[in-house]
């Protein structure tokens, strides 16, 4: 939320409308790749959508609002859980690496963060780490905004979920919109609006978006303190797997789609 505060809304508009496509895309990409692995290495159902919906939308935050809706397990929605914060804790160191041996652009390397990393905050981080090393905001800036556009995919997949659980599990699955709507994107909109007409006005502002990449760092190192490689291993190996994969098509997908559309 903060981070809109050092945001444009007009910029926002721009560059979310641009990263549709590619969006649209990697989701199917990872919702597809999660159902045909589930089925093919005998994955459990539930985890295996929880890790699709983790990997495809926004990492933990999808994952909690979907399971609820396909009745997953306590059991299923930790380990789904902890195989997404393990793929943000990497992301955020391996993506800009990655990022300069590719030769990406500032506004390539965000499309790319803001659309092949699991979770807000790596998304965020991985755009912070990049902007130190190059000087500019600009690969931030589109990371954070490209992700909060892909996290609005939430409320149409909750919703199909709802559909399929209640007629494979022959149950309702009642979905309010008000408990799976990303309230922060609201607020992020707002924090831009306000900065867009009263950011030279209201010089504090400007000071806000440096807070939010210090929270971001602070819940970078809680993810980290939250996961136990030693547990998520023996947990078994399969959805580490299926969470990998899914991960690499997404990457190269949107590789692929800024390739075709002449982003990158």
């Amino acid at each position: 939320i903060l981070l809109g505060f050092g945001m444009n809304l007009f910029e926002i508009l721009a560059v979310g409308s641009q990263s549709l496509l590619i969006i649209v895309s990697t989701i199917g990409t990872a919702l597809i790749t999660a159902y045909i692995l589930s089925r093919i290495m005998n994955i459990d159902r539930d985890i295996a959508t929880l890790v699709g919906v983790g990997s495809s939308i926004c990492g933990g935050s999808a994952i909690a609002a979907a399971a609820p809706v396909i009745k997953a397990s306590d059991k299923d929605i930790a380990q789904s859980i902890s195989v997404i914060f393990l793929f943000n804790v990497v992301a955020a160191f391996l993506f800009p690496a990655l990022g300069d041996m590719l030769g990406f652009t500032d506004t390539g390397f965000g499309m790319w963060a803001g659309t092949a990393i699991n979770d807000t905050s790596s998304v965020v981080a991985a755009g912070q780490t990049w902007a130190s090393a190059h000087g500019s905001d600009t690969a931030l800036n589109y990371a954070t905004i490209v992700k909060l556009t892909r996290t609005l995919a939430i409320i149409p997949i909750c919703l199909g979920l709802a559909y399929i659980t209640s007629k494979t599990k022959n149950t309702a699955a009642d979905v309010k919109i008000t408990s799976i709507f990303p309230m922060f994107i609201l607020y992020f909109v707002m924090a831009a609006i306000l900065n867009t007409l009263a950011g030279e006005s209201l010089p504090v502002l400007a000071q806000l978006p440096s807070i939010g990449k210090f929270m971001i760092a602070m819940a970078m190192a809680a993810i980290g303190l939250n996961t136990n490689l030693v547990s998520l291993v023996k947990s078994g190996g399969k959805p580490i797997l299926l969470g990998l994969v899914c991960w690499i098509f997404i990457a190269l997908v949107s590789i692929g789609m800024q390739h075709i559309l002449g982003i990158w």
